[in-house]
């Protein structure tokens, strides 16, 4: 079932709207205990918004170190040196301590966490023999950067969690969901909008994803238990009010005739006056009308009061 919907700029990146989902939903008592998404919106900083603000655990891949060293699988990427944020200091393969620490800076993204810089001296990395697996820099000093303590925690656990096949088995429950965004594309033609400006364009996408939660309900196999009766009409408030003998309240009048047809409009009259109800209509069957419901009709005819009386 589609429980949010939203409409943005072409050009809003899918990280951006993660944070407004979680309002929306928890405005609506809508907020699930596990959100699985793509790596478009997986970012540390709404990995760890969305678990401290709503208790929801954000499901999906985090992108891998984009260091030049991880990317290419040599030399030493920013997970080959220990971090020490006790001490502020960050130690490389070769146990050189870096000569400075600075930060965390913050990002011009809402979606990149803060950054933390530890620096190398020219000193330390120029007579170092492995220097070219480490750093291609003018000055030959390494600087590696990252997230300060509790968002690095965060990133080295669910890193480690998606080379799980338990993972993989979860994560993969969320392919459901392309047939949900194939069906808005190919199936409503969401890929256009019939409306100028966004307000109208959003109205657009709302209808149709209540069109296709109804659509969804319907196909969905009857349950076992009964179903809720129906309120009772007007006009069937009055006829038990004055006692006329007829059917109970709740029951279904039209369904005992029986493949016959009733007037689909009844004249009343009210002293002088004529009331028109309309009644049920009933497919298949002769043009007569069963003697129950005459009978039913005639009564209530007989017990309306004239107009002007009490």
């Amino acid at each position: 079932m589609i429980t949010d919907v939203a409409t943005t700029a072409a050009t809003t990146h899918d990280s951006k709207v993660l944070p407004g989902i979680h309002i929306r939903l928890a405005r609506r008592g809508l907020l699930p205990a596990e959100h699985l998404v793509d790596a478009d919106y997986t970012s540390l900083p709404h990995l760890e918004q969305a678990a401290r603000e709503h208790q929801v655990t954000v499901f999906g891949p985090l992108r891998s170190n984009p260091t030049r060293q991880h990317r290419r699988n040599e030399g030493f990427a920013r997970d080959d040196f220990h971090i020490d944020y006790d001490r502020q200091q960050v130690t490389c393969p070769q146990g050189q301590v870096s000569a400075g620490w600075h930060g965390p800076y913050p990002t011009s993204s809402p979606t990149v966490a803060p950054l933390i810089v530890a620096r190398f001296s020219r000193s330390q990395c120029r007579p170092c023999p492995v220097r070219s697996r480490c750093t291609s820099t003018v000055d030959s000093a390494r600087t590696v950067g990252f997230p300060p303590r509790e968002l690095r925690d965060l990133q080295l656990r669910v890193r480690a969690e998606q080379q799980t096949p338990e993972w993989r088995t979860r994560y993969a429950v969320r392919s459901g969901v392309e047939g949900t965004v194939n069906e808005f594309a190919h199936g409503h033609g969401m890929r256009r909008c019939r409306y100028r400006g966004q307000g109208k364009a959003h109205v657009q996408h709302v209808l149709t994803a209540i069109a296709v939660n109804i659509e969804r309900l319907s196909g969905l196999p009857p349950t076992e238990e009964a179903p809720m009766p129906s309120r009772p009409t007007a006009f069937q408030n009055y006829l038990d009010r004055r006692e006329i003998p007829g059917r109970s309240r709740g029951e279904a009048w039209a369904a005992d005739l029986n493949d016959s047809k009733i007037p689909d409009r009844v004249k009343l009259r009210r002293g002088g006056a004529a009331a028109r109800v309309d009644a049920p209509f009933v497919a298949g069957g002769e043009n007569a009308v069963r003697r129950r419901g005459s009978d039913r009709l005639r009564r209530a005819r007989l017990a309306l009061p004239p107009v002007g009386s009490r």
